[in-house]
């Protein structure tokens, strides 16, 4: 069977919502006994909202009937800079490839797509952040690393 990808859609939620879970608790390092209830609840409205609103969009990959990986990207508008006159901005997020599918291109392919999807919609900043693992694959994409990016933490 040749691998296909294809852009998701409402009826995808629960692919989205678990391959969303099993990301997290990777890069979280929680364990399967994590309750998850809460955020697996709140994942899946986000998923409804923002798909039907366009303010997501996710791409999704199959080998024959098998799910095999996935990615998505974010839409939103910030204050306009000199860098990003329209200040309009996509986030990509949630880049898998099922490990045994891993280093054959799959998510190279997945983020190209998200790439282009993001400057289908004329906009052209575009962000994510990266895992260890991730960042030899953004890095050969032509994402380079920000030095001057802080964050709060949540107390």
């Amino acid at each position: 069977m040749p691998i296909t990808y294809r852009k998701a859609d409402i009826d995808d939620l629960e692919i989205l919502v678990k391959t969303r879970l099993d990301i997290l608790k990777v890069i979280n390092n929680l364990g399967e006994n994590e309750d998850m209830t809460e955020f697996e609840s709140q994942t899946a409205d986000y998923y409804r909202s923002s798909l039907l609103n366009g303010s997501h969009a996710a791409y999704l990959v199959f080998d024959g009937d098998k799910f095999i990986g996935a990615g998505g990207i974010d839409f939103y508008r910030v204050m306009p800079s000199f860098h990003n006159p329209t200040g309009k901005t996509s986030f990509i997020m949630n880049i898998y490839t099922h490990p045994d599918y891993r280093r054959t291109g799959i998510g190279y392919k997945v983020l190209d797509l998200l790439v282009a999807e993001s400057k289908s919609r004329g906009v052209y900043n575009i962000t994510l952040d990266s895992t260890k693992m991730g960042r030899p694959l953004y890095e050969k994409y032509g994402f380079v690393k920000l030095d001057d990016y802080m964050e709060l933490p949540q107390n």
